[in-house]
């Protein structure tokens, strides 16, 4: 872990340098990356395991993120029958103004509800909803998550899937939270 983090941190000093750079990044540069180093570094301070980049999960990621673009709709989408189980997480803003880190950190903020225990009694507000997409983001169990984005006039829609699912009811969760 401590090689992969000096790694981390070396391309963060390139990645700040080359930000600095005019024009030489923009908001949606290295997507996929950005989205799985946000996901990796909040696991990392649970001690769990990195998720790895999926592209099977990513491209029906995409095609919900299309979806709910085109519809002008905001929901999770339907398990298929007969198709593996997946974990899913939405997020919508206002077209243009989230970069990846930002979209993923407002799950990531559930965290202040969160307590440790079993899923679904897992939130100090007493609603599951409160840390569902935080939990998804540091379920144990999960390995793999891909990504899609996409935009309409109005609004950016991002949409991960995740393998294995997360929330999964009368599991633990984490056995404590920095």
């Amino acid at each position: 872990m401590h090689g992969r983090l000096r790694t981390i941190g070396k391309l963060g000093l390139m990645t700040a340098a080359l930000a600095m750079l005019p024009g030489a990044q923009g908001q949606f540069t290295n997507f996929e990356n950005r989205l799985l180093n946000s996901h990796n570094r909040e696991r990392d301070l649970h001690r769990i395991a990195d998720l790895q980049w999926d592209t099977e999960l990513a491209e029906g990621a995409q095609k919900w993120a299309t979806y709910l673009a085109r519809t002008n709709r905001f929901e999770h989408s339907p398990n298929t029958p007969g198709e593996p189980l997946e974990g899913e997480n939405i997020w919508g803003g206002s077209h243009g103004a989230f970069g990846p880190e930002a979209m993923i950190d407002l799950w990531v903020s559930e965290k202040r509800y969160f307590k440790p225990g079993r899923f679904p009694n897992n939130s100090t507000t007493g609603k599951v909803q409160d840390v569902s997409h935080f939990t998804q983001v540091v379920w144990s169990g999960t390995q793999k998550v891909g990504c899609g984005l996409a935009r309409n006039d109005r609004r950016d829609i991002l949409v991960c899937r995740y393998s294995n699912p997360g929330n999964v009811y009368g599991y633990r969760v984490l056995r404590s939270v920095s």
